[in-house]
């Protein structure tokens, strides 16, 4: 025990290590999860991935850096038509090319993150939330009146299917999962896959002189800035990294649902993302996925609710806005901190918490 003890202890220490160890941890049980699980349900995992992604991102500009933005739908759109017209010329039949669209959504966003981050980063409060919803108005305007983009119809979105991955792939999936892999979980493991690579990324961050640099500027701008922090520079590096991690999700999402349109990147997508980021816990990457995991399955508890209460498909579809509304004041009311952040303020409270904090 002693031994597995001095093992253990210095990975804890160091932040990239222990972030790794979750992350694969974590990744493994999705694995099992998401190959015992049916269709409808690896679907939903799927866009839990790209939903978590997109709101940790977010969490990351708005409860490290204070930048409140009411535009990541739009970025999300613009990776998601950036990966779609890589998978359009390329094809979308191998492995090689859905990294490739990717990557050129995550590079796209990062332009775009920067083009908007440097104006952005001269606004306060308000007014940046008022120049971001500008953009989540804009981009999916412009997308349907350029005939590149597919107008309202949209473009297609190609994927390789199963028999196309390489053999390791479907072999590694077997050893885990003794299911073979077909087209919905391979999305569900990609998503999952990324998005352990994106937490680990954001975690680490988030603790490095950077993430220190963004907290001091979201505190105090003033002593930020007496302290020798450029508030320009930090801010437009916060929003930029925000803008690539919408892009990735924005790619993910194009290629779950198969098809990229104006209609899907609407301010209530931006909105969405901005709630889910406040239920979970501000500035939290748990609470980020846990508010994606409230946008995956609440739509169907929702739906399922309504149809039991005697509605139709179609009324019990429109319920589920209402559901969410009444579950996102409920937890502004009995957890104002999100439910992370009052989980973690029960639990220092408690006597255990309280025993802990005396010995220490």
């Amino acid at each position: 025990m002693e031994r597995l003890r001095s093992i253990i202890r210095p990975v804890a220490s160091v932040p990239l290590a222990r972030h790794l160890v979750v992350a694969l941890v974590a990744f493994v049980v999705a694995m099992a999860v998401i190959g015992s699980s049916s269709q409808y349900l690896q679907t939903r995992y799927a866009e839990m991935a790209y939903f978590a992604i997109a709101a940790g991102g977010l969490t990351l500009l708005t409860g490290l850096s204070g930048q409140l933005s009411l535009g990541h739908g739009a970025l999300m759109a613009v990776g998601a038509y950036a990966a779609t017209l890589v998978l359009e010329r390329t094809g979308g039949e191998t492995l090689a090319d859905v990294f490739v669209a990717l990557l050129v959504a995550i590079a796209v966003c990062a332009v775009v993150g920067v083009v908007v981050g440097v104006p952005a980063a001269r606004l306060h409060g308000p007014y940046i939330a008022g120049a971001t919803l500008t953009l989540a108005v804009a981009v999916p305007r412009l997308a349907n009146q350029w005939e590149v983009f597919g107008g309202e119809q949209g473009l297609q979105v190609s994927v390789p299917r199963a028999t196309d991955l390489p053999a390791w792939i479907q072999d590694l999936v077997w050893f885990f999962t003794a299911v073979e892999i077909d087209q919905y979980s391979f999305l569900a493991y990609l998503g999952w896959l990324l998005l352990a690579i994106t937490f680990v990324a954001l975690a680490n961050l988030s603790r490095s002189r950077v993430g220190r640099r963004w907290r001091a500027v979201r505190d105090d701008d003033v002593s930020a800035e007496l302290a020798g922090i450029h508030l320009g520079r930090a801010r437009v590096v916060a929003f930029t990294v925000s803008a690539m991690a919408a892009g990735l999700a924005g790619g993910l999402m194009a290629m779950n649902v198969r098809l990229t349109a104006p209609g899907a990147f609407t301010i209530t997508l931006s909105l969405t993302l901005l709630a889910a980021v406040v239920l979970g816990g501000l500035g939290s990457l748990t609470g980020a996925l846990i508010g994606a995991g409230v946008l995956a399955f609440l739509p169907k508890f929702a739906t399922d609710l309504g149809e039991s209460v005697g509605l139709s498909a179609t009324q019990a579809a429109e319920v589920t806005p209402v559901v969410y509304g009444l579950v996102l004041m409920l937890v502004i009311l009995l957890a104002p901190a999100g439910i992370v952040g009052s989980l973690r303020t029960f639990l220092a409270r408690s006597p255990l918490g309280s025993t802990k904090e005396k010995t220490t």
